[in-house]
């Protein structure tokens, strides 16, 4: 097959398809140096310069206030699940967690390896099929920090307000709805993603962090998990993840190019109300998240009858629209629409589930 499908994996997911073919033209000689950003020392004055725009591209699209660090860091969104314990639990001993999904119940788990957790909702008497309100959360007002994912990739949930936790400082998982709306940094003391879903190829994770949060780990904290000692080196105590920040700056110029932030907004709003609207109106599917819950990014949807979910799954890729199965723990269909999927690839799947719609 030499054309590209449409790609609806929950991650690693497309990239701009501009992006790719610049890093293409690139990928032997960059700008001239002769050799490609895979090869290149990280202390080079070559790729200094690709880190520095890279972290100054997203500084000015998410409209970063001062006072904060960009980290470019490895081990994955879920390295942070220790991580921010680590750093963050030691004043008071205790946090904050709101258990919306798969991954903040792990995050939940593992940070009560650090201090106690206070368990603030827990949306699984529903199966995660919805997002609580601010008055459903049980806040502790001595807690380090409240911690929650804003966009839950398996159930196809997501937070549309940001939680009021008065001084308790905000850390926010982002990895699967970074970039696709606006976001108030000032409002939050640590935001975090990983890249391969919005913003880069996997191996980059993202972290924006107020700076006062940092130095008061834990003592047994690792030296690779200590937020004071990635921010005194710049991300780079260490070979960081090379040629996915030099991808990452790829992306955000796409991103800066359609239009930034707001510009990504528009589409996710076309692109899931879209599919939204077939979905609601067909005969045979129906969503599992609940509506004022349902993600822009992740659209969970299932007949009910098994068989048929793997009839649609088969034909569907047949057809060109891939990585469309569910995740086990909710079965179904799942159709990752995040900010790289082009408009007209959704606009084909809904024309694709109309037909099956009719014809089953």
């Amino acid at each position: 097959m030499n054309e590209r499908v449409y790609n609806f994996s929950a991650g690693p997911s497309m990239l701009p398809l501009s992006a790719l073919e610049r890093a293409g033209s690139e990928i032997t000689n960059y700008r001239g140096s002769g050799m490609s950003v895979m090869e290149m020392s990280h202390r080079s004055k070559v790729f200094q310069q690709i880190f520095d725009e890279t972290q100054e591209k997203l500084r000015r699209l998410m409209n970063v206030p001062d006072g904060y660090k960009i980290l470019f860091l490895q081990t994955g969104a879920s390295g942070q699940f220790s991580m921010i314990p680590l750093n963050l639990m030691g004043p008071n001993g205790k946090a904050d967690y709101a258990v919306t999904g798969n991954f903040a119940s792990i995050a939940a788990k593992e940070a009560a390896k650090y201090g106690t957790v206070n368990i603030a909702a827990d949306t699984s008497d529903r199966n995660h099929s919805y997002i609580p309100t601010q008055e459903q959360l049980k806040l502790s007002p001595d807690a380090s920090y409240f911690y929650y994912c804003a966009n839950n990739t398996i159930y196809g949930t997501e937070w549309q307000y940001v939680p009021e936790t008065g001084s308790v400082p905000l850390v926010c998982d982002m990895s699967s709805d970074i970039l696709s709306r606006p976001v108030d940094v000032s409002k939050f003391g640590i935001v975090y993603a990983g890249a391969q879903k919005n913003m880069a190829p996997a191996g980059l994770t993202v972290v924006i962090i107020r700076e006062d949060l940092a130095g008061h780990e834990l003592p047994y904290t690792p030296l690779m998990m200590n937020y004071k000692t990635m921010i005194d080196k710049d991300s780079m105590y260490n070979t960081p993840p090379c040629w996915c920040i030099y991808m990452l700056g790829l992306t955000l110029d796409w991103v800066a190019e359609q239009g930034g932030v707001e510009g990504m907004e528009k589409l996710r709003t076309l692109r899931s109300s879209m599919l939204y609207d077939t979905l609601d109106n067909s005969r045979l599917f129906h969503c599992h998240a609940e509506k004022g819950s349902r993600s822009g990014m992740n659209v969970t949807f299932r007949t009910g009858n098994e068989e048929l979910d793997a009839k649609f799954v088969q034909e569907a890729a047949a057809a060109g629209f891939t990585n469309l199965k569910g995740h086990r723990k909710t079965g179904g269909m799942r159709a990752s629409i995040y900010n790289a999927m082009p408009v007209e690839g959704v606009e084909k799947l809904c024309d694709f589930i109309k037909a099956f719609d009719k014809n089953n």
